[in-house]
């Protein structure tokens, strides 16, 4: 540009166009260019680049990348696959540069474009995603589901142990709740959780736990195209901005619900914040969207899935690979099974006769010992095998009062030790534990004395204690004794 400047006030003082490019060292060309142009105007191609070696060869590469779209990325052909083909099958004599090159404008050529979006208030975008999370001393992979107002970039997050149909539905109930309204429409990916099928017309056949939360709440779905991420490039962003900033460095808490309450607490206090490109903070829009969103129902949603099943032989009831225990008295019975993120909930007719927490593992059996007691005391002998009991971690007063039990009534007392076991159908497991300490200190060891003893105890009454009402003890009677009736160890007359 310094040059430019020289050359021109030259000429403009007078100096003739040979005489500049004299002085300066440059062609007359070069003179009278810079005489044209106020600035450089850079290389101007007249004609279309020539390639004449590979002329011949553009269409069978553009049918190679055709055909690429439709495979996954990462057996795509790169530009040297490309040459090493052109090369070996069909005689090409080029260089791998010009493959290259002509492959980076076809991939430049053939990118995405995008409109930039307006969005109205009211309207909603969920999703899900995955971070490594410390929950109760164990490290294992949370998926957390993401709702975000586009409007007003209000989000919410909750973790779950795993993405299934109950955890969107469960996400989007939790989610209300926070808000307070129900939005007018939620774009969706096509996930198979909400999705049961894409019809040839574009229309989704929806799951019947996806398609009932609709109905409950009256909200118009909408769905991104299959693959597309960027048709709810919102959500996607949140996403990210979560996993970054929620779940870094890796959280840890005792449980899942100490865990939610925290990320509750994050999406309330990022709406104070105030993002590029706008002056009012993300609750002073979220204002705006929640005008144009609706009310709540009355009652939320019945986040769980619905199932059936049989109880087995064993007092066992398959759900999601799993198994999990009913009550003896309930085997082979039809009942009904409402699978929640947090609970498995099993019922029989109009009754619910077990709730179990829910089991993520596969081929897991889940067990409340309770469940099978009416059955052990019957077959007592299977006691010490009974794998529902193998690890109930009992306080160790009852193995003492077992051990009392059995010393002084063998398999009756065994029997009886049951029966104990059993008032847990009834009373708590702190009362019971209350009950049996106290039957230890005062040698009351029977079902009948810990019997009375937990009711006393729940019911804040002193224990009264009468061994007249056991009468198959042996009775003792103490005689009174003098000092002289010992003499006769010390005579002759001592057996």
């Amino acid at each position: 540009m310094d040059l430019y400047r020289k050359v021109r006030l030259a000429c403009k003082d007078g100096m003739s166009e040979r005489a500049a490019a004299r002085h300066f060292g440059i062609s007359r060309d070069s003179v009278r260019k810079m005489l044209s142009f106020s600035v450089p105007p850079g290389y101007r191609r007249t004609t279309a680049i020539r390639r004449p070696k590979l002329d011949g060869f553009t269409e069978i590469i553009d049918a190679w990348l055709v055909e690429d779209r439709g495979r996954n990325r990462k057996q795509r052909h790169t530009a040297k696959r490309v040459f090493e083909r052109l090369r070996d099958e069909h005689g090409f004599t080029g260089g791998y540069t010009i493959i290259k090159d002509y492959m980076r404008d076809q991939e430049r050529r053939s990118r995405e474009m995008f409109v930039p979006l307006a969005h109205p208030p009211g309207h909603a975008q969920a999703d899900f995603g995955e971070a490594m999370v410390i929950i109760g001393g164990v490290e294992q992979k949370a998926y957390f589901f993401a709702f975000d107002l586009p409007h007003s970039d209000a989000c919410y997050v909750r973790a779950y142990p795993a993405a299934t149909s109950e955890a969107w539905v469960d996400g989007h109930v939790h989610a209300f709740a926070f808000f307070g309204r129900v939005p007018v429409s939620v774009l969706y990916d096509n996930d198979k959780c909400l999705v049961a099928r894409i019809l040839p017309d574009g229309s989704r056949t929806r799951t019947k736990l996806f398609s009932g939360f609709l109905s409950h709440y009256l909200i118009r779905d909408r769905y991104g195209r299959p693959g597309k991420g960027n048709d709810k490039g919102s959500v996607e962003g949140l996403v990210g901005y979560s996993r970054r900033n929620f779940m870094v460095p890796i959280p840890r808490f005792a449980t899942w619900d100490e865990f939610n309450l925290w990320l509750e607490a994050q999406c309330r206090q990022r709406q104070a914040e105030i993002l590029r490109g706008h002056d009012e903070t993300i609750g002073e829009r979220l204002s705006r969207d929640l005008d144009a969103m609706t009310v709540l129902p009355p009652a939320p949603f019945d986040a769980c899935d619905q199932a059936t099943g049989r109880v087995t032989s064993q007092a066992l009831v398959r759900y999601k690979t799993n198994d999990y225990s009913v009550p003896v008295a309930y085997g082979h019975r039809d009942v009904w099974i409402r699978g929640y993120v947090d609970k498995v909930v099993i019922g029989c007719g109009g009754e619910v006769i077990a709730r179990h927490p829910r089991c993520y593992d596969r081929e897991d059996m889940v067990f409340d010992p309770i469940h099978y007691l009416p059955l052990i005391e019957r077959k007592i002998n299977a006691l010490d095998q009974a794998a529902p009991l193998a690890e109930w971690g009992l306080p160790p007063e009852f193995a003492t009062l077992r051990r009392l039990m059995e010393a002084r009534m063998i398999k009756a007392g065994r029997r009886e030790y049951v029966q104990v076991l059993r008032l847990l159908e009834t009373f708590g497991i702190d009362d019971l534990h209350a009950a049996v300490k106290k039957a230890l200190q005062l040698g009351a060891v029977g079902f009948d004395a810990v019997k009375h003893l937990v009711l006393c105890h729940v019911e804040k009454r002193p224990p009264k204690l009468d061994l007249d009402v056991y009468p198959y003890l042996p009775r003792a009677t103490v005689a009174t004794t003098s000092a002289a009736s010992y003499m006769c160890l010390v005579s002759a007359d001592a057996p």
